[in-house]
């Protein structure tokens, strides 16, 4: 079953921006966003799966491994898992597809195009790829998984998914290189696994400095060093990816806020809005539960 949010404007004082987001059931919840944005910005997040993006018109801009990317039309932006990221216009507006697979099914792809094993995750080493026959691609697939349409043959929306993916796996992972791994401090891993277990809990910068043996200010720049983030900001993105599994199993966004330490439901909205470009109450409805 795939259930849709209907068309959100972000901010109803700056018209243009609209998206629509849907989730796919029984392909384990595979996320679909369709989106154009005129004036919005997405705050700097990560998310758990890859996020793969198709650019219709105009350009997308977004900081990536510490660089500033460019995704003109008929271009491919990719993200890794757990990679921090924006998003905004680059000019007057832009336009795109983007969908979410899981690590689980895009290494399962890897497997099947090479017919073995693969010792890790497919890793893409280029953000942004000029590939406008790959785009298209991934606009078809949308196209014959979008809620609105007569639904097509689950075997047609099977073997598109199984297309897309296997030539974005086949033509640019590296299959054979491990993911780079973070450069991490016992320093700042301490203070970021105590956020991550107390994400929802008010930290005082005082005992995380303790817990990493570092002065407040030594801590904050470490930490944004080396993740990109202040320890604030890491705590936000945590509060973020919960409130995400809980909307999706259905929980009312009052109750996620609350069980996310955000100070109340507004904030909740603020936050997802930022990073997710929909509303929590769209992405809870989008459940389909």
């Amino acid at each position: 079953m795939t259930v849709a949010s209907p068309d959100v404007a972000l901010d109803p004082d700056r018209p243009g921006d609209v998206a629509v987001y849907w989730r796919v059931s029984r392909l384990d919840g595979l996320e679909f966003l369709r989106a154009t944005f005129r004036t919005h910005a997405y705050a700097p997040h990560t998310h758990e799966t890859y996020a793969v993006a198709a650019i219709l018109d105009g350009c997308e801009t977004f900081r990536h491994r510490g660089e500033r990317r460019y995704a003109p039309t008929g271009s491919v932006a990719v993200v890794c898992p757990d990679e921090l990221h924006d998003g905004e216009p680059f000019g007057e507006a832009f336009e795109y597809r983007t969908f979410y697979p899981s690590v689980a099914l895009m290494r399962e792809i890897a497997e099947d195009i090479t017919g073995r094993a693969v010792p890790h995750p497919p890793w893409f080493e280029r953000s942004v790829i000029d590939d406008p026959e790959l785009a298209t691609a991934i606009t078809g697939l949308h196209a014959v998984l979008a809620p609105e349409r007569t639904p097509a043959s689950v075997l047609e929306q099977d073997a598109r998914l199984i297309a897309v993916l296997g030539r974005l796996v086949a033509r640019y992972a590296d299959l054979a290189t491990p993911p780079p791994v973070r450069r991490e401090s016992r320093a700042v891993r301490r203070a970021r696994e105590l956020l991550d277990a107390r994400f929802a809990e008010e930290v005082e910068l005082i005992d995380l400095a303790r817990t990493a043996g570092l002065s407040r200010a030594h801590l904050i720049r470490a930490f944004r060093r080396e993740t990109g983030l202040t320890p604030h900001a890491y705590q936000i993105d945590r509060r973020f990816r919960a409130a995400s599994r809980l909307l999706e199993r259905g929980e009312a966004p009052g109750a996620v806020a609350a069980a996310c330490g955000f100070c109340d439901q507004s904030h909740l909205n603020r936050v997802f809005k930022a990073r997710m470009g929909v509303t929590p109450g769209a992405y809870r409805r989008a459940g389909g539960r």
